[in-house]
């Protein structure tokens, strides 16, 4: 198992100084050093493995990560890495992401709509990442099942993302972002430019046939919820039945849960995975992150 994905459970980490002084890709003006102090990169760890990149349904943008040279892999991973604790951080209401496990540039994900006209909808989805994140283009999000939205490509199940990210600009946009907006196009409609013209004209002129048509579109998504997912990755997120003997016992440890008293005021700062003197990624024993 790729060792990066292994600490994405983890809901925080502080940036060390040296980090908030030299992150790849800013420019920030720094004293005149002497020639001996002259900062140097770390070797890059000879047993490690670049990230690998997933199968999309189009071709990605050829890699510009050209300043980063060889540390682009490493320097991609830790920025994926920052994008997902973020969005775990943001607490995202009815999303749920999971990152896959065969590339760090792709991610599963399912959005639950309450209420309005597309409400009880469950909508699978897949978020493909360019592979020269975060300078290319930005994030694609594909619906497993096309839904009936202006918005959604009918045929690829695509939705109209660059619309609201028309310029991907770096350290500004997240992918916690593009997932909130996935969300919030089922709220609040919009049909200029659509990808969907028919769902569009029926918006503007006939909404009892939209509405209609929406609902038939929630059923359909619903009932292949319990499908298997199109892609073989064991991380892909796939739903059963209900069943007492497998889900009861979970559910109630979930409603019995309590933090302890001393947990309430327990703070953790400064965690790392960079063993203190080193500079080698995950060098830190795992016993040490735990509390």
């Amino acid at each position: 198992m790729n060792p990066f994905w292994s600490m994405s459970a983890s809901t925080g980490r502080k940036r060390s100084d040296s980090e908030e002084k030299s992150a790849p890709g800013e420019q920030r003006n720094s004293p005149s050093r002497s020639s001996f102090g002259k900062k140097q990169l770390p070797c890059i760890p000879k047993n490690a493995v670049p990230i690998t990149k997933p199968m999309s349904p189009s071709a990605s943008a050829p890699s510009t990560n050209g300043t980063h040279a060889s540390y682009g892999p490493f320097y991609l991973e830790y920025s994926l890495l920052a994008e997902f604790t973020l969005v775990i951080k943001q607490k995202l209401p009815g999303i749920y992401v999971q990152p896959s496990y065969k590339s760090a540039l792709m991610w599963f994900g399912v959005i639950f709509i309450r209420h309005g006209l597309y409400q009880d909808g469950v909508f699978k989805f897949t978020v493909y990442i360019p592979d020269n994140y975060p300078d290319g283009d930005c994030p694609r999000v594909v619906f497993d099942i096309p839904v009936f939205h202006p918005l959604v490509n009918p045929e690829s199940g695509e939705l109209d993302v660059k619309r609201a990210f028309a310029k991907w600009r770096r350290n500004h946009n997240h992918i916690w972002q593009v997932l909130m907006y996935a969300r919030t196009v089922f709220y609040k409609i919009q049909t200029v430019e659509p990808l969907n013209p028919e769902a569009a004209v029926l918006y503007e002129k006939d909404v009892q046939l939209f509405k209609s048509k929406v609902v038939d579109s929630v059923k359909l998504c619903n009932s292949h919820l319990f499908d298997q997912p199109k892609i073989d990755d064991p991380y892909a997120i796939s739903f059963s039945p209900w069943n007492p003997t497998v889900h009861e016992e979970a559910r109630q440890r979930m409603f019995m849960h309590r933090r302890k008293p001393d947990e309430q005021t327990q703070k953790v700062s400064g965690l790392s995975w960079v063993k203190p003197g080193l500079t080698q990624p995950f060098s830190k024993d795992d016993s040490a992150l735990q509390t």
